[in-house]
């Protein structure tokens, strides 16, 4: 019969309950979140197939397997925590694999730059890198990080701001003939019309401007707004699920499309696309996203730290 694959981090855990006396007790020895703790308990419990813990409200003790699982399981953990110690004690440097969970438009020159930096800090670190716009769930994935670009972090997970990012909404400028010219290098004002041809110069309005929109957020979020600043309306043209394949689309003249700086700034710069003059809400914050803080391995606490240092000048 094959064992079961357990992982090391739901084991600490479970050790961490046990000595501590509750959930909320072991996330605060492990600089977890609560959440994160029931999350790795019930991991555990469904990787072993038997119920390790009897829980109430009041109370909690070890099962019969739970007992047996526990001293087992801390007798291999000494001897693997003696192990890491003897490795560790001839490691000045970080090293390993490092899952990173990263935003699809991060995959920009500057970002590219900044892993080469990285790079050459830690030269025995390897990266891996998995760009996704969907949050993934860092336990089951077995991510060591993410990059995500949100107001409110999971509550289960610990989040750590490295910069703040605007984003805009852009487009080629022949897209934006017709529209209102204040805030818009090539925008035309529209001429002033006797009231007589009022009606002819309604019926002769400009078409609605086509929009590319992401797949996995709503579509009212990001166009609130937008039909009023422009004085136009507004028509969902393309939507797609890669931010990459978005700002090609918009630099082809598909439509305007809603843009992370990092990935259109060269192109605002020399005029390739143009910036719609539309309220986004302000800057999000980019965070660093992780499981726990207690026991943080070296490699992924340089790349934090670098991560960190490095946005935020």
């Amino acid at each position: 019969m094959t064992a079961p694959e357990i992982d090391l981090t739901s084991m600490r855990v479970f050790h961490a309950i046990v000595e501590a006396g509750s959930f909320a007790a072991a996330a605060d020895r492990l600089g977890m979140a609560p959440p994160m703790v029931s999350k790795h308990m019930a991991r555990l419990e469904r990787a072993l197939g038997a119920r390790l813990l009897h829980r109430t409200s009041r109370s909690m003790r070890l099962t019969e397997a739970g007992t047996a699982f526990h001293e087992q399981s801390r007798q291999a953990l000494e001897l693997l925590d003696a192990a890491t110690v003897s490795v560790g004690q001839g490691q000045q440097q970080p090293q390993g694999e490092l899952r990173i969970s990263a935003p699809v438009w991060c995959a920009t020159p500057r970002f590219a730059a900044l892993l080469a930096d990285y790079r050459r800090a830690c030269p025995a670190v390897r990266l891996d890198l998995h760009l996704d716009n969907h949050m993934v769930d860092l336990v089951s994935g077995g991510f060591d990080v993410a990059l995500r670009m949100t107001a409110e972090p999971a509550p289960q997970l610990i989040a750590r701001p490295l910069c703040a990012m605007a984003f805009h909404w852009v487009a080629v400028p022949g897209l934006l003939q017709g529209l209102p010219a204040a805030g818009i290098p090539g925008g035309t004002a529209a001429p002033a019309v006797p009231a007589a041809s009022a009606a002819a110069s309604a019926a002769a309005a400009p078409p609605p401007l086509p929009v590319i929109l992401p797949n996995y957020v709503s579509p009212d979020r990001l166009t609130a707004g937008l039909q009023q600043a422009l004085g136009r309306r507004i028509e969902a043209v393309m939507q797609s699920s890669d931010t990459t394949l978005s700002y090609h689309a918009a630099q082809a003249g598909i439509g305007a499309a809603f843009m992370p700086a990092w990935l259109v700034e060269d192109d605002l710069a020399h005029g390739r696309l143009l910036r719609l003059p539309v309220d986004t809400g302000g800057a999000r914050t980019l965070h660093a996203v992780y499981a726990s803080r207690r026991q943080m391995p070296l490699k992924l606490r340089s790349f934090i730290d670098f991560l960190a240092q490095r946005l935020a000048a």
